[in-house]
């Protein structure tokens, strides 16, 4: 038995992602590239990159660890880069894209022997909720005006625009993209490769896949690109779970349950949005509150239904614990770190990693 709490990923779950990726390459012609600031778990790129392009990044970290790790096509991207990195970035990317006309302008010549792209905002975005909408008032994320780019164009040779997050509506995206060819065509159709980011869930269930390959399909044959896809939480979707032990119960008005886990330090992305984890199947007559162990008064991983009350010693398995969530587990109040274990395709349970209190003091000074 491994000691609770970890993250467990299951290969076989994860695998059904793998093939719906796999599908949407090849019906649509587009690429498909790992979005690493959603999920950077190198142990499980040996199945990962004999269905994707390769991988995506946000920082320097980010497209080293996707070059030495993954292989394939390596697309770098960074809000800012700075002088003191940008070397290292060029040296490890096949793809730079920028995020301003002003980054270009600074490292232009530095980029010139790889592929230079820019990013684009259309200025709109699937996103309701204001922090994670990059399309937001006075966004920094990406030019708008068509103006400006045009006075680029003769440096760059691709786009990034990424404008969907958790977007499960075919029929939005196909709307949104519509009127980004209506107000940028002209300078898609000047360009070799534009990649629509990250954000759509087409491996979620019931999404029209092949209206979503039709579409892609067209857009790159209407202005002669080769498109590329990001997919970060739509690759790893409902692939991997966060194990935990209950470690006390009690009763202030609700039944109560303390796990050997946080939800700050362990699955950060739900709390930050307000949102509870999910337990399965969470049916039964007993309600319980099911919270962390650090001393945040929020700590709650939510209120959820169970069979039979929980004591002392009984397994809780959160769900989705994948996407965002272990690539923003931390220290906070030096909660222990979840151990990572993958469970292979023949069934068997591997730990891959475990941290120590030698971690944790070497996290600080």
């Amino acid at each position: 038995m491994i000691q609770t709490p970890y993250y467990l990923i299951d290969k076989a779950k994860l695998l059904r992602n793998m093939e719906k990726i796999a599908y949407v390459r090849e019906k649509s012609g587009a690429k498909a590239l790992l979005a690493l600031k959603c999920f950077a778990t190198w142990s499980v790129f040996d199945l990962m990159r004999e269905y994707m392009d390769g991988t995506t990044s946000s920082s320097l970290y980010e497209v080293r660890l996707g070059r030495e790790k993954f292989g394939g096509e390596t697309h770098a991207y960074s809000v800012a880069y700075g002088d003191n990195e940008i070397d290292q970035v060029i040296g490890h990317a096949d793809k730079i894209i920028f995020n301003s006309i002003g980054q270009l302008d600074r490292f232009a010549d530095k980029a010139s022997g790889i592929a230079r792209g820019l990013r684009l905002n259309p200025g709109m975005s699937s996103s309701s909720f204001d922090l994670a909408d990059p399309a937001r008032p006075f966004s920094r994320l990406g030019e708008w005006d068509a103006a400006r780019i045009e006075t680029a164009m003769n440096r760059i040779n691709g786009f990034m625009i990424h404008n969907n997050c958790e977007n499960r509506d075919f029929g939005l995206f196909d709307r949104m993209l519509g009127e980004i060819e209506e107000r940028f065509g002209g300078l898609l159709s000047r360009t070799d490769w534009v990649s629509l980011g990250g954000g759509i869930h087409f491996t979620g269930d019931d999404y029209p896949v092949d209206a979503f390959c039709e579409r892609l399909k067209a857009f790159s044959g209407r202005h002669g690109v080769q498109v590329y896809l990001e997919p970060g939480e739509a690759a790893i979707t409902r692939s991997t779970t966060l194990e935990t032990t209950v470690l006390d119960t009690l009763n202030n008005g609700k039944d109560l349950a303390i796990v050997d886990s946080s939800i700050e330090a362990h699955m950060l992305d739900l709390l930050i949005y307000r949102e509870n984890a999910k337990v399965e199947p969470n049916e039964g007559p007993h309600s319980i509150m099911v919270c962390g162990k650090s001393c945040l008064a929020g700590d709650i991983f939510g209120e959820f239904r169970f069979p039979e009350p929980l004591k002392v010693g009984d397994r809780v398995s959160f769900q989705d614990a994948a996407g965002y969530t272990m690539v923003k587990k931390n220290w906070f109040n030096g909660v222990g770190m979840p151990s990572i274990a993958v469970r292979e395709l023949d069934g068997s349970v591997r730990l891959v990693r475990e941290f120590s209190f030698a971690d944790y003091e070497q996290s600080l000074s």
